[in-house]
């Protein structure tokens, strides 16, 4: 969770809402923490109702499934367990904006942990399932089926590896977090040891930058494009089909890219901020807070737009959760379930390969863009 705290003249962080010293004046921070108050209880309520609900869904439709088919739906099970971790430390910012943080120091640093972590988990795993999809498609692999215990073994090596560099990520916050005392009131916030020193603490803004939205948009970007390409080009499949796929590809980026940018951009300025001191006026300081505090609740609402899209985007994970629904119903029911080799959960791209040979599977070989 970003701070938006100062601490004192001594263990300084930019950008904060505690007041300090612009020529010689005091800074009244009073106005941001009083907007942060009221402001991100509210955003963070939603946000936990609708993502819970959403998650919750994609898990539970996930994990009744006998088998897991593509690398993508692996994927998208570890993004709804990370969507998950990160939204249930937003009870405790939600607390922390009115009364303080009331819980401890190891609370604090386990909190602040599981959010940076679970944020940047999140948006790699959004570049891995980018790169799968175009793998399926542009490369015409099929991806259906499990083909043995050497690709379950990359599968998890992939999640593992992306897993590793989202702690990596968030180890800054387990380390430097601790609860300071300030206007009467005690605050969970990362606090940097002075040795450490102004570039090594851009460096930190910078990484997180680099790695949860620079890399992870390009990556999107540049599969999805070749994607989309390869759709258009594709003979034998329907025009409305190709835009229905294609339009999800935009959807896919444009949420990501607006959620995420103005977050980023704000991260960007802070980080110059940190390196060059430029912001030396006591408004625009507190106007920085403020665009601080509202970017990162839009960037976390990108948490609970993620089942969104499966849902309205993809009209086979609706197929997919009524049959869900309707074999718990016969479970519960005493009814046996029956397996109908229903296919992975997709969203509508079916390249017949005109060359498919018939080896007596009814499948066809199909390509499949997966949410």
């Amino acid at each position: 969770m970003e701070d938006y705290y100062y601490q004192d003249n001594q263990d300084f962080n930019h950008n904060d809402s505690y007041d300090y010293s612009y020529d010689h004046s005091v800074c009244d921070k009073e106005t941001v923490r009083s907007f942060a108050g009221v402001f991100l209880p509210v955003i963070y309520s939603l946000a936990l109702v609708v993502g819970l609900a959403g998650n919750a869904l994609v898990v539970v439709v996930y994990a009744s499934r006998s088998r897991l088919r593509t690398l993508t739906d692996v994927c998208i099970l570890n993004l709804a367990v990370s969507d998950l971790l990160l939204l249930v430390t937003l009870p405790f910012w939600a607390a922390d904006a009115v009364h303080g943080w009331r819980l401890g120091s190891p609370a604090c640093k386990l909190t602040s942990f599981l959010y940076s972590a679970n944020f940047s988990c999140g948006m790699l795993l959004l570049a891995c399932i980018s790169v799968d999809r175009y793998r399926a498609v542009v490369h015409r692999s099929t991806g259906r089926t499990v083909r043995g215990p050497r690709v379950w073994k990359q599968w998890i090596l992939v999640c593992l590896a992306l897993w590793v560099v989202a702690i990596f990520l968030g180890l800054p916050e387990l380390v430097f977090s601790t609860v300071k005392h300030s206007h009467y009131r005690m605050f969970c916030t990362a606090v940097y040891p002075p040795s450490m020193g102004r570039p090594a603490k851009a460096t930190l803004e910078l990484l997180e930058v680099t790695l949860r939205f620079v890399l992870p948009f390009l990556v999107m970007l540049v599969c999805y494009s070749l994607v989309g390409r390869a759709l258009s080009r594709a003979p034998g499949v329907q025009r409305g089909k190709k835009w229905r796929t294609l339009r999800v590809l935009l959807a896919v980026v444009a949420v990501f890219l607006l959620t995420q940018l103005p977050y980023n951009a704000v991260k960007l300025c802070r980080a110059l901020d940190i390196i060059y001191m430029l912001v030396t006026d006591c408004e625009v300081s507190k106007g920085l807070d403020h665009a601080l505090q509202v970017t990162e609740s839009l960037a976390l609402t990108h948490a609970c737009i993620n089942p969104l899209l499966y849902t309205f985007i993809g009209s086979s994970f609706r197929g997919h959760v009524l049959k869900t629904a309707k074999h718990l119903g016969q479970q519960l029911g005493g009814h046996p379930r029956r397996e109908d080799g229903e296919p992975a959960v997709e969203i509508a791209l079916n390249t017949r390969n005109q060359n498919h040979s018939q080896s007596g599977s009814e499948e066809p070989d199909t390509s499949t863009f997966s949410m």
